[in-house]
């Protein structure tokens, strides 16, 4: 039986792209995918709900980091995702400013409550009260590893972990957002975290 050749790390795909290798080159956009993914959702529906759709900033941010690879002067792994989220955050800025543009446009016929985009912005750190394997996903939710096992996960499953993982939506708002009872929501979760573990530990 073969051996199983070990994969490409981020940094190995780094330097063979920066050496003309076109196919190291798409090797190393495609392996960022779910993590520009998952952290372009938490963003956007922090603060737009369902309004906008985060597969736009997602192409966005990978179109833009490809055509200025070039400008890219790190080697490292840390360093590579460090720049693909500036350019993510600057892109959700400007989503941000556009949607202010049009709420402005707007309140000249009717002026609702005023709302600050970014106030709807939770914060990233878990609270205390979350069970210890969701404690260890907070941790780590901006690793390759973890973005891709969610990519794994079924669809019920992605939405529960976005909403109340990296969200920090309570309870009662994920149930609602999902049009279920709350303990099916805390089931859910439950059965997520699990096969999150699962996915983490395969890959460990």
């Amino acid at each position: 039986m073969a051996e199983r050749r070990p994969q490409q790390t981020i940094a190995d795909l780094i330097a063979a792209a920066r050496e003309g290798d076109n196919r190291a080159r798409e090797k190393l956009f495609e392996r960022c995918r779910d993590y520009i993914s998952v952290i372009a959702r938490t963003k956007v529906e922090g603060w737009m709900r369902t309004r906008f759709d985060g597969s736009d900033l997602v192409q966005q941010t990978l179109l833009e980091a490809y055509q200025a690879f070039d400008q890219f002067e790190g080697t490292t792994e840390e360093e590579w995702l460090v720049w693909l989220k500036r350019i993510l955050n600057h892109n959700t800025q400007d989503a941000i400013r556009h949607h202010r543009a049009g709420k402005r446009a707007a309140q000249r016929e009717v002026r609702p409550p005023a709302t600050s985009a970014e106030s709807e912005l939770r914060p990233l750190d878990p609270p205390a009260s979350l069970p210890t394997p969701s404690r260890v996903m907070m941790r780590h939710e901006e690793d390759l590893a973890l973005t891709a096992a969610i990519g794994q996960l079924s669809p019920d499953h992605q939405e529960v972990v976005h909403l109340r993982g990296l969200q920090r939506l309570s309870f009662e708002e994920v149930a609602e957002r999902m049009g279920r009872s709350r303990p099916a929501v805390q089931m859910l979760w439950a059965r997520a975290l699990k096969r999150l573990d699962e996915l983490l530990s395969a890959d460990a």
